[in-house]
Order: C-alpha cells, then structure tokens, then sequence
C-alpha cells in the first residue's frame, strides 16, 4: 500500500493502529525530502532560506533582521546565520536603523536584486513540480490545508 492509499484509508476512517506510513509528520518529512531535492536540483547555489529570505526582502524592501525572520518563520539564531552568508556573497547588506541603534536593518543590494529577480520564476518552477502530482484542484487544496495548519 502506497502513501496516498495509506491516507486515503485515514479519510475513510479505517485507520487500525499506528503505521508509520500514515503520519502526518512523516508525509510531511517525505513531501519536503522531495521539495528539498527539486529546489537543490533547479537553484543549486542557494539555500531554502536563504531563497526565502531575498524572496521576502524582494517583496518587502528592508526589514529589521529580527522582523525578516520572524516573516520567514525561522528564529534569531539562524536569520543571524543566514543573512551572514548573503551578506559575504555581496546580496544583502545591513545598515543601522536610524532610531535603535540596537537594530539592524536587512536591504538588498543591486546584486542581491539581479540575483532575486532571475530566482524567482525558477522558485515557482520548483513549486509547480513539487505539486507536479496533483492536478490543480489537488494543488490549490493542498496550499489552503498546509496554511491551515501553520
């Protein structure tokens, strides 16, 4: 029995004990296991979060580092890391923020833009395929319950 019969079976409600293959983290697990795969295959010299975090500063323009992560969902500690590394790759750049010396504001630089804008299609490319299985409806479905749960 596949993943999709094993939560199917749960839908139904024949669910009879607990089997690994049912879960919901361990679905969860496998689905990014195979995103991860996708993403690494389609935007090699970038990280997921370190995609995110331009993709964000691509929408936003300059966040304080502690608002960037909070907008990401990743905590103190690994926003600190990951704009460390944009930053020695010359696309991001931090500045004070001009009212609280103790912040630091995240922007953009002209490279870390070009290097944003030419991501971009390819990081919806890498959501279409990790949603290649599903049709549309499938798709659309699956957004609304995975938000639903966040």
């Amino acid at each position: 029995m596949n993943a999709r019969d094993s939560a199917l079976r749960l839908v139904a409600g024949e669910a009879d004990g607990y089997r690994l293959d049912e879960q919901v983290g361990y679905l969860l697990r496998k689905a990014n296991q195979r995103h991860l795969a996708i993403f690494a295959k389609a935007i090699p010299d970038l990280t997921p979060p370190q995609f995110a975090a331009l993709a964000r500063l691509a929408e936003i323009g300059q966040a304080s580092q502690n608002q960037l992560g909070q907008s990401i969902a990743m905590d103190a500690a690994t926003i600190k890391g990951v704009i460390d590394r944009l930053k020695a790759r010359g696309l991001v750049e931090l500045s004070n923020h001009g009212s609280d010396r103790r912040r630091r504001v995240v922007s953009l630089t002209a490279a870390g833009r070009a290097t944003v804008e030419a991501l971009l299609p390819l990081g919806g490319a890498v959501s279409d395929e990790t949603l290649a299985p599903l049709n549309p409806r499938e798709a659309a479905t699956l957004l609304k319950l995975l938000a639903r749960l966040t």
